[in-house]
């Protein structure tokens, strides 16, 4: 179901077809099995064909190494991207991690490193939390202490989601301990392959990897600090908006919702549910012949086109809603064929239920918490103050 749809040009659907056609040779079953598998968010061979095609900076100029598209084939290539399953999540915290590189960098290594990103060579990911920090980023205890024109950091990241496949990390790090918590940080931009730098897998209750990177007397240049000493809560903000959806421009086109990328295993749950209730059951009945199964599939459709429609921060926290009540409400009417994973004698399907219903617990966590974005939302959206109640805490 589409609630929004536009009428393309003759040329944009030429460009459609070319991106559908394109990634369906690209984004084998191989692919999306060995993501359902290992649950990287990132594909090398998928990453690196995106980006001999300008496809991971399609903004940019093809002189820049992208594509130079415009903001509908933009769009397009978005929606097809989701719609094929690309795992993308690295590339999405390179694209992030690059608007403050661009705007803070040393003119040098961001020059250095442009083209790199273009073709898929420099990949970035995010080094936020520390161990004890949750999401409160700015209670960032990590260490960077100067030594003539290098750093010295010590200190550990938890959750920063593909760490073994990226060059560089996006890390925040305590430099002034004495100044308040969101004036004694500093951001750098730290190459992986340093030495001291410790890379630990993380497994989640979704099948998903993320990583514990640990630093220990890790040594870097003052070259790969972004923006001035103890200036890092200024740099990090741009990204933060972005990730968060706060501030950004306006392309022409309504504005795409922040949860979407959570919805898609709901959407092959909900297909693959939809099928076991149509079979024929043992006692010659079938589950959609009762009206009240039918009312629970059709909650779950409104409930998940509602997530991929409704914009902004506001769709952040539909969208992880969507999927954590839409999945429950599957299993429950699956039953014990539900719960079977891939490959279990009688699994229903390829285990879709039970892959979504797994999957919707981290929701609640990714990029931000849902009750971050809640306080966004109040704030932002509804124009409200911040909590000043006794114990509360700044959490953005």
């Amino acid at each position: 179901m589409d609630f929004g749809t536009i009428e393309l040009t003759p040329e944009q659907q030429e460009f459609a077809d070319e991106v559908r056609s394109f990634l369906d040779a690209l984004v084998t079953p191989d692919v999306l099995e060995h993501e359902r598998a290992h649950g990287d968010g990132f594909n090398e061979r998928v990453h690196l064909a995106l980006g001999s095609r300008g496809w991971l900076t399609p903004q940019w100029s093809p002189e820049d190494g992208g594509a130079g598209l415009d903001p509908l084939r933009r769009r397009i290539l978005e929606l097809e991207l989701q719609r094929h399953r690309v795992p993308d999540i690295t590339a999405g915290t390179t694209n992030l991690v690059w608007t403050a590189v661009d705007r803070f960098a040393d003119p040098s290594l961001r020059d250095e490193l442009a083209p790199r990103v273009a073709d898929g060579t420099a990949r970035f990911c995010l080094g936020y939390t520390d161990p004890e920090g949750g999401s409160d980023i700015a209670a960032s205890r990590l260490r960077a202490v100067r030594d003539g024109d290098e750093w010295v950091l010590n200190g550990a990241k938890m959750f920063t989601t593909g760490a073994q496949n990226c060059q560089y990390t996006f890390l925040i790090a305590r430099t002034d301990p004495e100044l308040p918590k969101h004036k004694g940080l500093t951001m750098f931009l730290v190459p992986l392959a340093a030495p001291g730098v410790e890379i630990q897998a993380i497994r989640t209750f979704g099948g998903e990897r993320t990583n514990a990177v640990y630093y220990g007397d890790v040594r870097i240049s003052d070259r790969y600090r972004l923006g001035g000493v103890n200036d890092g809560w200024a740099v990090l903000h741009g990204p933060l908006d972005e990730e968060h959806s706060v501030g950004t421009a306006s392309d022409g086109l309504a504005d795409p919702s922040v949860g979407r990328s959570f919805l898609r295993p709901l959407e092959v749950a909900l297909d693959e549910t939809l099928a076991w209730a149509r079979e024929t059951g043992p006692d010659g009945s079938r589950p959609v012949d009762d009206p009240s199964v039918v009312a629970r599939l059709a909650r779950v459709a409104v409930e998940l086109e509602a997530g991929v429609v409704t914009p902004g921060p506001m769709g952040r926290v539909k969208g992880s809603l969507a999927i954590v009540e839409g999945a429950a409400e599957l299993l429950d009417l699956t039953g014990a064929v539900g719960l079977l994973s891939p490959g279990a004698d009688g699994a229903l399907g390829d285990g879709d239920v039970d892959f979504a219903h797994r999957w919707a617990q981290g929701t609640a966590t990714y990029g931000g918490t849902v009750e971050v974005f809640r306080t966004i939302i109040a704030q932002h959206v509804l124009g409200l103050p911040r909590a000043g109640y006794p114990g509360s805490k700044v959490l953005m």
